[in-house]
């Protein structure tokens, strides 16, 4: 009873943290409709700045918490939403989740930067006097009891605010319709930056509150600890404060009698498996799933008609054909130019664009956000690994096919979610493959496993340069793949799913088999990605293909351009460049005193993460922009045709032959043309039955 009470009390001090960091998390979505993904991020460089005022400057810690939550804090997050989220008003749904992602990937790089590498600790700042329970052998502290009597004033505080005070109201008033707020004289943007700062206040006293209480103080760990109260967050549906507080409750609990009450790992399983301690530390990513999955179903709306900022191209056979010859003709130029490390970093380029390439019929064509492609990408390395030694090319083959078959266990329970929900599904699920099955030494043994390159008979691939040729011409294949579904029926579909799902619907078309079509598309070509790198540098190891190691993946892709396959391998060559382009610097060359290689290498480190917060401004990549100012140079090359709203750019094209049968007999626009592709896409049966008047 006492094990029972003890683990009670430490769950409810858990608890009381989470409440806080979720509720931020709330106020913030539900005031600007973002979800903040760098919350975890923001509550761990507030630790760090409150270590700095505390500790290593002295200054007492009632005014050190009071500079960092009341004023830096928020500060930080009105900056944020002022200079950054306002932008993305008419932006699409990727772009609303990647900038925010953008601004996590640039704390996490940032913070090491600026604060040293050393052994850092937040004492117990409200004192460590014990008080004794019932007479039982049970002790809480004062730090622990001041920490749980803190939820309970800012949940009242929050309460006062939201519904005792005009700005609270003006933000509930803004939840409910921007619109109509502005109309009855409210100031949304007012609001929204004042939810935002709010709520990085709330993140900051989260941060420092987890760091006294469970030490943990890394920049990895602290973040992923705050991320934690996500699972909470969801319980509220990112709208409700008192279900958000009684999720809270039940993560804390169930993580500290997991903690207590976990049997010991089955007798059963063999010696080098171990379930039973990952999963103690992946209790909140499996109730985040779990809780994700039990949300009541959203019903399908056909939403209001919005100018979007956003532009989708449409490849050709022949102009995609071109830039793949091209692509594989410059990387066989550099295989015979290209020293044997110059065509390794180079070949990562051409990995990671496999890897960015899978986003393309994902996300860019079908609308579907995935968090987790690092994930598929390490499942294609561990399959080549076992299946394709002694360079048996099968190995790619079995890293596909492995990948798909994982991609649709995740896609079949996760097909009912999209949007924000869907990009908290695959995060959790990358988060799970992170702790509890990459870590298994029954998989990686002492933490990697070797690979061999493939081998056609007599054609081998053994060294840097032939493997570069490899990859460029594996890279060449898929984009050919993917350009070729973009112009048939399957991705006609997927534009139109993106379009309207409501309109599918109504039209017949089956959407849980074309979500589960391209969810294993993507996983199966991630999967080639993550073979591909790891026979590049000879070894799978996990390390290589960790959750957070895919943000700037998803960063680089969406800068470069999501929906379009010259985007992913234009994002592949800009990582590879941030990771080369320091080399190119003498080790010995400074300016003004400062190391100019080490500066340049830190300013690259973070080069992603602003790439990604100017998503706001132009959501359709670099690609696009490249490709509409190139094209009208070159003789007979027709500008692409676009979608996403009326411009100079909508010239007449030709009617295809295919839409006479549907009494359509005048040069249509682009934009127009899109909405036919759409309706084409849908199901040819559903168009015959209404024509034959079924």
């Amino acid at each position: 009873m006492e094990d029972f009470l003890r683990f009670t009390i430490l769950g409810l001090v858990l608890a009381s943290a989470y409440a806080i960091a979720a509720s931020g998390v709330v106020v913030t979505y539900a005031t600007s409709g973002i979800f903040n993904f760098a919350h975890g991020a923001i509550a761990m460089a507030s630790a760090f700045v409150y270590w700095q005022l505390n500790v290593d400057w002295g200054l007492p810690w009632p005014v050190a918490l009071l500079v960092v939550v009341v004023v830096l804090a928020p500060l930080f997050g009105a900056l944020v939403e002022r200079v950054v989220l306002r932008g993305l008003e008419g932006a699409p749904e990727v772009a609303r989740v990647v900038v925010p992602v953008g601004l996590l990937f640039g704390l996490l790089a940032l913070v090491p930067i600026v604060f040293e590498a050393r052994n850092r600790a937040i004492p117990p700042f409200f004192g460590t006097r014990r008080f004794e329970i019932f007479g039982l052998d049970l002790f809480v502290t004062q730090h622990q009891l001041v920490i749980i009597a803190l939820a309970f004033v800012v949940a009242g505080l929050l309460r006062l605010v939201l519904f005792g005070t005009r700005a609270g109201v003006a933000m509930r008033a803004v939840v409910d319709s921007r619109t109509l707020a502005r109309l009855d004289g409210a100031r949304p943007d007012r609001s929204s930056a004042l939810s935002w700062g709010l709520g990085c206040g709330l993140a900051a006293l989260a941060g420092v509150l987890l760091t006294s209480t469970t030490g943990q103080f890394q920049v990895l760990a602290l973040t992923l600890l705050v991320f934690n109260s996500y699972a909470a967050a969801v319980v509220g549906r990112l709208t409700s404060l008192p279900m958000t507080f009684l999720g809270a409750v039940i993560l804390g609990l169930i993580q500290s009698y997991a903690v207590g009450y976990m049997p010991n790992n089955p007798s059963w399983l063999p010696d080098d498996v171990d379930i039973v301690t990952p999963l103690t530390t992946a209790v909140p990513v499996v109730m985040l799933f779990v809780v994700l999955l039990l949300l009541p179903h959203a019903p399908l709306r056909a939403s209001g008609i919005v100018r979007s900022r956003e532009k989708v191209g449409r490849p050709t056979m022949g102009r995609s054909a071109v830039g793949m010859g091209i692509v594989v003709a410059v990387a066989s130029l550099g295989a015979l130019t290209l020293s044997n490390a110059d065509a390794v970093s180079w070949g990562k380029a051409l990995g990671y664009a496999m890897i960015m390439l899978s986003l393309v019929p994902l996300t860019g064509y079908a609308g579907q956000i995935s968090l987790a492609q690092m994930s598929f990408a390490g499942i294609g390395a561990y399959a080549v690994a076992q299946w394709g030694g002694g360079g048996n090319p099968l190995g790619v083959i079995a890293a596909a096919v492995l990948a798909a078959l994982v991609g649709a266990l995740v896609a079949l329970p996760a097909l009912r979610l999209r949007g924000i929900y869907l990009a908290l599904a695959t995060f959790a699920f990358a988060v799970f493959m992170d702790k509890v099955v990459f870590t298994q030494r029954a998989l990686f043994e002492s933490g990697s496993l070797p690979v061999d390159r493939p081998s056609f008979g007599p054609l081998s691939f053994e060294s840097s340069q032939a493997y570069l040729v490899l990859m460029a011409l594996m890279f060449a294949a898929l984009g050919m793949l993917v350009v070729w579904l973009r112009l048939g029926p399957f991705g006609r579909r997927l534009q139109a799913m993106k379009d309207s799902p409501a309109a599918c619907a109504t039209l017949g078309m089956n959407l849980t088999r074309t979500k589960l079509a391209v969810f294993m598309l993507s996983a199966a070509i991630a999967g080639v990605g993550g073979a591909a790198l790891a026979g590049l540098q000879q070894v799978a190891s996990p390390s290589q293909f960790e959750v957070l190691q895919g943000l700037p993946i998803l960063l680089l892709a969406v800068a470069g351009g999501i929906a379009m396959v010259s985007g992913s391998l234009f994002g592949g060559f800009l990582f590879a460049l941030f990771a080369i382009a320091p080399t190119w610097i003498p080790e010995t060359w400074e300016i003004a005193g400062f190391d100019a290689r080490t500066a340049l290498a830190n300013l690259l480190l973070v080069a992603p993460a602003l790439l990604g917060i100017s998503l706001g401004r132009n959501p359709n990549g670099a690609a696009a922009e490249i490709a509409a100012r190139v094209a009208p140079a070159l003789p007979g090359w027709a500008r692409p045709a676009t979608t996403g709203g009326a411009g100079p750019e909508d010239v007449a094209v030709p009617v295809p032959r295919d839409l006479e049968t549907l009494g359509i007999d005048r040069p249509l626009t682009p934009a127009a043309m899109a909405g036919v592709d759409a309706v084409l896409g849908i199901d040819e049966e559903v168009i015959g039955a209404v024509a034959g008047g079924a």
